[in-house]
């Protein structure tokens, strides 16, 4: 903790404005929590270490719902282990993100008609930096914004000095152990980055293409295959048929001539082909295509590349120099004029990569590259989770982590751009080839030049949960704060991220895996439950929301929404209806200072407390457990829900209320409940502090004249329970429920007051008569009272005199018209519904809506004729 930590705390505010301002309260608050280094962590504390890292956003842009959504989650939970006596850390960074950024920059010197070849590339990494710092900053300012614990003394970047040392060190240790190794395979590139990009960096989507056959071969060699890139048919080297197609197997060794060029090509048997598909007959291009390149190893085909890094024809011939989509109309043009043409189908629905960053088609490509011999480590990352080292929570996402783990294949890891750690690597005037480490004099004189191409962005955040602590150097951090006790990060970043951590920590710790539990979250997504994206109108920057209604209401928000794995919809009325919590919040606690609630002195004894005391302490302490028990298996949406229940219907609506009387009647029981309600709402804020920060650190250090709630104690549930007070409390609540229904289903004003006789003598409510009347606004019963309603509930009777209150014929009136209404409803949605003809023609949506109408209809008839049976003189 910093010096600042140890000043005096500020004098405790006596009292609260009348309303909450959140933009009032909010900054200030945080910088004072920063000031006091409240979220630094001692790696020489004596405490037990509690560590997260952030998955570090990428530095090109800005906090998104979906940030503030898992940096709620991840706050909650620091806030609470810092609590309950951890030494808790928070690491906060940002990663470089390689091609992102590259764009960024690429596209703002394009504005001025320069490309980074202009500028060469040290000016362009230069360039680069120079964004880096003047934009950089904007993510740490959300992060504020949004109330983010994290260790800011501790913040790193994935182009850091030493997380550069630690990308090297690396990079070393796994090349002498072989496994990196550099290899012509086929690749993903994308022509718009002009780089490779893994495997995961792909996505997926239908895209409307062409199917078209052909026939390859002249009269009895003819054969025919099929395609949707009909211009890689300039880099065929052979078709391939299974061994045992008895329809090809004269044709197996020959040579065919292929169409629209000067060669012919052999016809190899081949087990990859399956003979049940199309013709059973498959073009081979090695140099284009992944499963055509194995093929190709078998059967010592050539590689023929046809194409450029910008995806244009290189082949000699009249399609030289046309892009790709040019020359698959041309070639195709060119084969019908040669009667070739077999059959063409458009459009042909087919499942397309993409490359993620710029949403280029990508096209496969036999390419020289770096990769990670990737079986080991993932066999290492797959037992550690099998034998229990490493939890993933949900557990059901395990299948999917295994899916992935067991079934990788080796990681191409060099990109083709500037920006990046530059790969380690050195070669020489002869072909020599050597790899320098951190240490390591790299090697000089004439011919000598590094690689040019720098590491995949994932390859240096892969090492985030240890290189961020010092590491290749045994430093006091390493070994306080490593492994992470947690990893909360979504699942759809399971493959790219989860995975390559758990690879490199194992690999460089010695075994250790980088977390002990993984806690997957899922995607925010707008309230009806669709992806939220710019392109579909319905993104929402946090930042107005949290201008609109607080920092906090979002905070709750996306933490009442937070079910493990699961996605997350959210609407702006639902961030409202949490502003109205935090507004709830402080209303109650200001009301519980003005009438004297107090935290001073320890809590009378039981004996001295009312039954209501006794209740919510039990209650309370209930609560407490409930919560922890959410915490530790993060379903947050649940500790959310169980203390905004608790707060609103039982402390604030429930327990205030009901002790208002005994405040109002003062004496000693108004001084015990005094004190209860202190305690209670002391601990409840203790409760609610980590998901909603700000509002509960202004009233809890109110009500207490605490320093900060943020490194107050945990609540402990002190194991106090009272079965029969709650009991007791249970009862008088269904008392008074049903009687404000019944009031209200016969129109009364709630203020409005009426004549009544309760009969709780005898019955443990007899002490609550006084707040009985109070909350139901029941007046003492006259002379001439007469019982026009009796409620028996819960062993208790209530009898209302309704004469003067209401024309209990005008409502009798009023109520057989509803009737009529709601019985003419139900028959005609009956009728449709027995309507064979109807129902066979209808769409279902339409049935289901009839259906709907129908049961509504019954429930209106059964609440009418409740109410009409319930009129004086029914």
């Amino acid at each position: 903790m910093t010096e600042n930590a140890q000043q005096e705390p500020p004098a405790p505010i006596t009292e609260l404005p009348t309303q909450y301002a959140p933009a009032d309260v909010e900054g200030p608050l945080y910088e004072r929590w920063v000031e006091r280094g409240y979220f630094e962590a001692d790696a020489g504390s004596d405490k037990p270490p509690y560590t997260v890292v952030i998955p570090p956003p990428n530095v090109t842009g800005s906090l998104h719902l979906g940030h503030a959504f898992e940096h709620t989650l991840i706050d909650a939970l620091t806030r609470r282990k810092r609590m309950q006596g951890f030494e808790t850390l928070w690491q906060p960074g940002m990663d470089h993100a390689g091609i992102a950024t590259q764009n960024v920059v690429e596209r703002e010197l394009g504005k001025e008609g320069k490309s980074r070849h202009d500028l060469g590339r040290e000016a362009f990494i230069e360039r680069v930096w120079q964004w880096k710092g003047e934009s950089g900053g904007q993510i740490s300012g959300q992060m504020r914004r949004l109330g983010d614990g994290v260790a800011w003394s501790r913040e790193r970047f994935t182009m850091d000095e030493g997380l550069s040392t630690a990308v090297q060190t690396i990079f070393k240790r796994l090349y002498d152990d072989e496994l990196i190794y550099r290899a012509e395979r086929i690749i993903n590139w994308c022509p718009r980055c002009l780089t490779a990009i893994s495997d995961i960096e792909v996505d997926y989507q239908e895209d409307d293409g062409e199917l078209v056959s052909m026939k390859y071969g002249e009269g009895d060699d003819t054969i025919v295959v099929a395609t949707t890139r009909a211009e890689t048919m300039l880099g065929d080297t052979a078709v391939a048929v299974h061994p045992d197609d008895e329809r090809y197997k004269h044709l197996v060794g020959k040579h065919i001539r292929l169409p629209l060029t000067d060669r012919s090509i052999p016809v190899v048997a081949d087990e990859h082909v399956d003979p049940e598909f199309g013709t059973g007959a498959v073009k081979v291009t090695p140099a284009h295509d992944p499963n055509d390149f194995e093929i190709g190893r078998r059967h010592d085909l050539p590689a023929i590349a046809v194409m450029d890094e910008h995806a244009v024809i290189t082949a000699h011939g009249p399609f030289q120099g046309l892009d790709r989509l040019e020359a698959r109309s041309a070639i195709v043009a060119a084969l019908r004029a040669e009667g070739r043409i077999v059959a063409e189908k458009r459009p042909y629905v087919h499942s397309v990569g993409h490359c993620s960053r710029c949403k280029t088609t990508i096209e496969p490509r036999l390419s020289l590259q770096w990769w990670v011999k990737v079986a080991p480590l993932a066999k290492a990352a797959g037992d550690a989770v099998r034998d229990g080292r490493v939890k993933i929570h949900p557990q059901e996402m395990e299948k999917r982590y295994f899916d992935w783990v067991d079934n990788l294949h080796d990681w191409c890891i060099s990109r083709q751009l500037w920006w990046g750690h530059r790969i380690p690597v050195w070669y020489g005037p002869n072909g020599e080839i050597v790899c320098v480490g951190p240490d390591d004099e790299a090697p000089t004189g004439e011919g000598w030049h590094q690689d040019t191409d720098v590491l995949d962005t994932w390859f240096s955040s892969g090492l985030w949960p240890f290189s961020t602590l010092g590491w290749p150097e045994q430093t006091e951090s390493l070994a306080k704060f490593y492994p992470n006790s947690v990893l909360v990060t979504g699942y759809d970043i399971l493959f790219f991220w989860v995975a390559r951590m758990m690879m490199f920590g194992l690999y460089a710790m010695d075994g250790t895996p980088p977390f002990h539990t993984i806690a997957l979250h899922g995607m925010v997504r707008d309230q009806f439950g669709k992806k939220m994206s710019k392109s579909f109108g319905n993104a929402v920057n946090p930042l107005d929301w949290m201008d609109k209604y607080g920092s906090d209401a979002l905070r709750f928000t996306l933490a009442r929404g937070a079910n493990p794995g699961v996605d997350v919809p959210i609407g702006e009325d639902w961030v409202q209806g949490s502003r109205n919590f935090a507004n709830k919040i402080w209303n109650a606690t200001r009301f519980a200072l003005m009438n004297g609630a107090t935290v001073e002195g320890p809590l009378p004894d039981a004996s001295a407390m009312s039954s209501t005391d006794r209740w919510i302490l039990s209650r309370l302490n209930s609560v407490v457990a409930e919560v922890d028990a959410h915490y530790d298996d993060f379903q947050f949406a649940k500790l959310s829900d169980a203390l905004f229940h608790f707060a609103w219907d039982e402390v604030f609506d429930w327990y205030v209320e009901l002790s208002k009387t005994t405040f109002q009647a003062g004496g000693e029981p108004a001084e015990v409940s005094k004190r209860v309600l202190g305690e209670v709402l002391d601990v409840t804020l203790r409760l609610l502090h980590p998901v909603v920060p700000f509002v509960t650190e202004t009233l809890w250090t109110t009500l207490t004249g605490g320093e900060s709630v943020v490194i107050a104690d945990w609540p402990a549930d002190s194991g106090f329970r009272d079965a029969d007070a709650e009991r007791e409390i249970g009862t008088l609540q269904s008392v008074i429920t049903e009687v404000r229904r019944f009031r209200a289903d016969q129109g009364l004003q709630p203020g409005q007051r009426v004549p009544a006789r309760l009969t709780l003598d005898g019955t443990a409510l007899a002490a609550h008569e006084s707040a009985v009347r109070q909350l139901l606004r029941l007046q003492p019963e006259g002379e001439s009272f007469t019982a026009t309603a009796t409620l028996p509930v819960a062993g208790v009777e209530v009898a209302l005199d309704l004469s003067g209150v209401i024309d209990v014929a005008a409502e009798r009136k009023r109520l057989a018209k509803d009737l009529a209404a709601a019985e003419k409803e139900k028959a005609q949605a009956t009728a449709k519904l027995g309507n064979e003809a109807f129902l066979a023609k209808a769409p279902d949506h339409v049935v289901e809506k009839i259906r709907t109408r129908l049961a509504k209809a019954d429930e209106d008839i059964a609440r009418i004729t409740s109410q009409l049976d319930r009129l004086p003189g029914a």
